[in-house]
This record gives C-alpha cells, sequence and structure tokens, in this order.
C-alpha cells in the first residue's frame, strides 16, 4: 500500500530536479552565498507577483514578524491583538520584541481573527491577524477597527501565498505582511527563509537594514539590528518554485473543492472562507467528534494526516504568565479539539484524494 504523505515534498522535487539543480549549480558556480543576485531577483520576482512595490526577504516567517513589528516601532510595553488559533511562532515572535500578545477568539466559520472579540487598552498598538490554513481573515473589519483605535496591522501571511481578499494578495492590505517559505509551505524552500511586505519604502528599507546587522553600508550600523538574512540558495530555490505556483495553487483549490463536495454532504464542518477571500488551502481541515480514533486510522492505512493546531496560544505553557485559562476563548478552544488536516498539495492525484476520503468517511464522526 502506498502511503499519502500530507505534503509529498519528494514528488515535487522529482517534478522539478532539472529546473531545482541548474539553479543551485549556478550560485555554487557563482560563489555567491550572501546578499548576491539570487536574493536580489527573487524579491523583485515575489514583489511583482503580489503586485507591491516595497518589502525585503528574511531568513524566515517567525523573524520576518518581528522585524515588521520593530521596524514599526512595536517593542516593550505594546500590546498586540492576536489569534490564540495558530502556530506560536505568531506570539512567539511578539514577545521577541517585548510586546505582549493580546488573544482575541476566531471565527468558526473560516478558523480566523474574529476582531469583534478583541480587547483594547491604552496600550494596544497593533493588530496581527493570521491569515490560517490559506485562508483570509476579515479585513474589512480589521482594517476598519485598526483605523478607529489608531493601530498598525502586520498580516501573518506565512500559509497564504498568493491568496486575496477582494482581489488583492493578503499581506498587501497592513502597514506590513509577512511571509514564512519554510518548506512545506505553499511556497518553500530547501531550509528556512521568509519575506515582509511593507507599505512604503521607509520602512521597507528600516525591515531590510534590521535582518542585516542594521547597516548603513559595510562598516556603518545606524541600527542595532540581527543577523537574519536569506541565503542565496534559498532563493534561487523560490524563483524556480514561484514559476509553479500559479498551477499549484490551483491544483489545490481543486482538491479542496472535491474534498468540500465529499465530506459536506457527510454533515462535516470545513473551511468556510468569507465570500471575499479566495483562500489557496495550505491546509485542508475537516473537524470531528473522534479525532485521536480518526487520526490513528487514517495513519494506520498510510495517510498522512495531522492536527494544526491541539494547542491554542492563550493554554501554552511558555504563555502561562498571560493569564490564559480553559473557557476564555471558547470558539478556539472547541475548534483545537475537533481539527484535523487531511492531505493537499498539488502533487495529490484524484485518485489518492478519493483514497483519503473514502477511508476518512470510514471512521470519522461528524
Amino acid at each position: 500500500m502506498n502511503t499519502i504523505p500530507l505534503v509529498n515534498l519528494k514528488r515535487q522535487y522529482a517534478a522539478l530536479k532539472p529546473e531545482i539543480d541548474t539553479a543551485i549549480a549556478e550560485v555554487l558556480g557563482r560563489q555567491e552565498f550572501i546578499n548576491g543576485k539570487a536574493v536580489t531577483a527573487f524579491t523583485s520576482q515575489w514583489l511583482a507577483a503580489l503586485c507591491a512595490d516595497h518589502g525585503a526577504a528574511c531568513a524566515n516567517g517567525t523573524v520576518a514578524i518581528s522585524l515588521a513589528l520593530r521596524a514599526l516601532g512595536i517593542g516593550p510595553g505594546d500590546e498586540v491583538v492576536t489569534t490564540a488559533h495558530t502556530f506560536f511562532a505568531t506570539a512567539e515572535a511578539i514577545r521577541a520584541v517585548g510586546a505582549t500578545p493580546v488573544f482575541a477568539d476566531i471565527d468558526r466559520a473560516a478558523y480566523t481573527l474574529d476582531i469583534a472579540t478583541a480587547a483594547v487598552s491604552k496600550r494596544t498598538r497593533a493588530i496581527l491577524p493570521v491569515h490560517l490554513y490559506g485562508t483570509g481573515a476579515d479585513m474589512d473589519a480589521i482594517l476598519a477597527f485598526a483605523t478607529h483605535h489608531n493601530l498598525k496591522v502586520v498580516e501573518d501571511a506565512a500559509q497564504a501565498h498568493m491568496a486575496q481578499w477582494n482581489g488583492r494578495a493578503l499581506g498587501t492590505l497592513g502597514d506590513a505582511g509577512t511571509f514564512s517559505f519554510y518548506p512545506g509551505k505553499n511556497l518553500g524552500a530547501y531550509g528556512d527563509a521568509g519575506f515582509v511586505v511593507a507599505r512604503d519604502a521607509a520602512t521597507a528599507r528600516t525591515i531590510a537594514k534590521l535582518a542585516d546587522h542594521g547597516r548603513e553600508s559595510k562598516y556603518t550600523h545606524d541600527l542595532v539590528g540581527e543577523n537574519n538574512r536569506m541565503d542565496e540558495i534559498q532563493a534561487a530555490v523560490l524563483s524556480v518554485k514561484l514559476r509553479h505556483l500559479s498551477a499549484w495553487t490551483e491544483r489545490r483549490r481543486h482538491h479542496a473543492k472535491r474534498y468540500d463536495a465529499r465530506l459536506k454532504q457527510a454533515g462535516f464542518k470545513v473551511i468556510e472562507p468569507h465570500a471575499k477571500a479566495a483562500s489557496v488551502y495550505h491546509l485542508y481541515v475537516v473537524e470531528v467528534a473522534n479525532r485521536d480514533q480518526t487520526l490513528a486510522h487514517l495513519q494506520a492505512n498510510g495517510i498522512g494526516a495531522g492536527v494544526h493546531y491541539p494547542i491554542p496560544l492563550h493554554l501554552q505553557p511558555a504563555l502561562a504568565d498571560g493569564g490564559g485559562h480553559p473557557g476564555q476563548l471558547p470558539q478556539t478552544e472547541q475548534a483545537a479539539d475537533r481539527v484535523i488536516s487531511l492531505p493537499i498539495c498539488a502533487d495529490l492525484t484524484d485518485d489518492e484524494r478519493e483514497r483519503v476520503c473514502d477511508t476518512f468517511l470510514k471512521i470519522a464522526q461528524a
């Protein structure tokens, strides 16, 4: 029995091997590994793909958030409204700049930040929505809320490469937008890599300097920065993959539509994007009442299902000093107890997807 991984990176590499190997060989031939042609080229290509004007490459998606916050003046004593239904890095990056994450609940339909549940104080400086699973948070409501309270907006688009809100790329609507190119992402490097889109050129320049030791020139440092640059090999790989991203995205949407048709008909709750959101389905998530049993059954049958994310951030031990407690975020906590992720990627075949559905429906309970 062939296994079906959550994301089939080996199959993807096999299809791209000549392009990838050539791109890496060119970097090795130049012997230019940091701040070279590949990073410059990818930066231009990614901004063009997003229809954005300003941004900077960096080492990973986590530091992308902290760089954006620092560049926007968010730091010690400040509060940042965000979601607890996401990967730990979102809150980790807020803490890294000395700020405090303040968690709001989620809109259970799309599993994204419900800004109507946010608490604001005199210390609140920013909102950090996460476009989870590749599906946009309600940016109309978030931007209106931010304007009313005079807050910055930093979009965490780590899972939302080329996803849209009302026809515009997510990550380009706020004051800054951050991306991760972790290998398993829709656009993934062969290691860590990240990017920050900025609303204006000055912010983008600050982000670029902060990621490269705060340099004004090689030995002049007008900021205390960090060593968080994207390397040339990762940029070269990303440039190759970016050429295929549009086709891969349509294939993910194809699979999601067919998953929806079978699972919704059987009574299961799946991702329900807002009417203005065009999802890219980084993950395909469905709720079940018997998650442990379903997960074990899928894995026993060679299907690489997973759970994203079982412990909400307000209940994480590392953030216990924030005073989070069970029952604080009811929609978040209910979703965290029930969600399971099924295999989805451009390299998944139709037959594999149908096998996943057949196996899932034999055991899962809505």
